[in-house]
């Protein structure tokens, strides 16, 4: 699993870190671990390791086992994280689903496999999925849901669909309802929107992230730097107008940090992404 993992943007967001030995940094999503080993191979730096999935942590320890003490886990969503007294010389947090997540075909997030409409990131968590939000909606929430989280033009169009479908309980079931749906030739995948959109709201990701935006600067010591890697414009423009907006921070990246066109050969996932900087006053 570690050589299948690409860290987006890794060089660009340990640089923009400002990496220094002694400093302790908090990893707020840290999935397979790759930005966090990159920060633990400087000498001397700790990191405090957080993620909702305990699956992603499970595989995180194993990849980041050899740096003992050094680095800490804790299984909870980055909104809910209560540092307490300690403060942090920088933060990350890589937004969105993870590798892991998406190639594990029982999870429910991805139109590329058969699997039960979940969608959870905690999956120990008894809160609704995927498949809740389908079948229990109505047709104007759905609508509204998709164009919100989803930014898909043909909303209404596909949750009429979906209404009349009901009950679908699988990803290959929704994915075929909303291909049948919209016009041919997208140049995604038809279901790539309402996938997007059932995963940001099954697992409420812009408020968490609003959440995170207004008090990860109080967890800085002064001079620390916070790097936020977006993947859509729905997280990236919170944490841009955020990041200009809040007093306590001076912005490092007037443009955002995108991936050179080799990182993108390697991971095409990579092409999306979008990293920026602040630095705590």
């Amino acid at each position: 699993m570690e050589t299948l993992h690409h860290p987006v943007l890794l060089q660009e967001t340990i640089a923009g870190l400002q990496i220094r030995s002694g400093g302790v940094y908090l990893d707020t999503t840290v999935g397979l671990g790759g930005h966090s080993q990159a920060i633990l191979d400087i000498e001397g730096t700790r990191v405090v390791a957080l993620d909702q999935d305990a699956g992603a942590l499970r595989r995180a320890g194993d990849r980041l086992h050899r740096f003992g003490d050094r680095v800490r886990f804790e299984q909870t969503n980055f909104a809910d994280f209560e540092p307490g007294e300690s403060k942090f010389d920088g933060m990350i947090a890589d937004l969105g689903v993870s590798s892991l997540q998406l190639d594990s075909p029982e999870r429910g997030f991805s139109w590329r496999h058969d699997a039960p409409l979940d969608m959870r990131m905690d999956v120990d968590q008894d809160t609704q999925t995927a498949a809740d939000l389908i079948n229990l909606s109505s047709a104007e929430d759905l609508a509204n849901l998709f164009w919100m989280y989803g930014e898909e033009r043909f909303s209404r169009r596909i949750a009429r669909r979906i209404i009349a479908a009901r009950p679908l309980n699988t990803t290959m079931q929704l994915a075929r309802v909303v291909a049948g749906a919209i016009p041919k030739r997208q140049p995604i995948h038809p279901a790539t929107r309402v996938f997007q959109a059932l995963r940001i709201a099954v697992n409420q990701e812009i408020t968490s992230l609003e959440t995170l935006l207004a008090h990860s600067p109080e967890w800085l010591y002064t001079g620390g730097i916070l790097a936020f890697i977006s993947f859509h414009s729905l997280e990236d423009r919170p944490v841009k107008h955020q990041l200009r907006a809040d007093p306590r921070l001076e912005v490092l990246t007037r443009k955002p940090i995108i991936p050179t066109e080799a990182e993108i050969q390697a991971n095409p996932r990579a092409r999306s992404a979008k990293l920026r900087l602040a630095r705590r006053l």
